[in-house]
């Protein structure tokens, strides 16, 4: 998780002008540009930052939404559901370490292409900027 915040802190800082991203597409490591793809670098910093605020603050809390009425198999119930509760949090943490993972590598590469961007439309070191 730590190492998402990172990367969406430094994506904040660097990608000053998103506008930039609009037209470039997303590219694989040594590969050319995907052409079939539909969503471009804005939209995808777009959602990126749309994201990351529900990260930060998790899930929003949801209603029991366990029957109201009485149940005469609640007991049993209830210790079937605990039995599964290790199982299905091992399965959600593991969904949401890849989801996080995924997010990561998605905002690094957004990160280094913007930063190339900018190394492509700024003018060299060897040359005067007057």
């Amino acid at each position: 998780m730590e190492q998402y915040f990172s990367a969406t802190q430094k994506m904040e800082q660097e990608v000053m002008f998103p506008s930039l991203l609009r037209g470039v597409f997303p590219q694989k490591e040594g590969a050319a540009p995907a052409t079939g793809s539909h969503v471009d670098l804005y939209e995808r910093y777009q959602l990126l930052k749309a994201i990351k605020p529900m990260v930060e603050k998790g899930l929003a809390c949801v209603s029991d939404q366990s029957p109201t009425g009485t149940d005469t198999d609640a007991s049993s119930h209830d210790d079937t559901m605990d039995s599964q509760l290790e199982e299905r949090l091992s399965h959600h943490l593991a969904g949401l370490q890849q989801v996080l993972s995924h997010l990561t590598r998605d905002t690094n590469a957004l990160t280094r292409r913007y930063s190339q961007i900018l190394e492509q439309i700024s003018p060299s070191e060897g040359q005067p900027s007057w």
